[in-house]
C-alpha cells in the first residue's frame, strides 16, 4: 500500500514546491526519445524481435512426473 502511494506524494510534494516541471522534463525527453527511437523501427521488425526474445526467455514446460 505504502508502495502505491509513494509517487503520489512525491509528485504532490514536487508540485506544492514548485519544481515539478524541472523534475519532469527529463522523463518527458526521454520518453519522448524513446517514441522517437521506436517510431523509426518497422512494426514487423519489433514484431520479430518481440517473437526471438519470447523463445530465448520463455518458461520451462512444467514437469508432470
Amino acid at each position: 500500500m505504502i508502495r502505491k502511494l509513494r509517487w503520489p506524494l512525491l509528485a504532490l510534494a514536487l508540485v506544492v514546491v514548485g519544481v515539478w516541471p524541472a523534475a519532469a522534463t527529463p522523463i518527458a525527453l526521454a520518453a519522448a526519445g524513446a517514441a522517437t527511437v521506436i517510431g523509426l523501427i518497422p512494426g514487423p521488425a519489433l514484431l520479430a524481435a518481440g517473437v526471438i526474445a519470447w523463445l530465448r526467455h520463455r518458461p520451462a514446460p512444467a514437469r508432470t512426473a
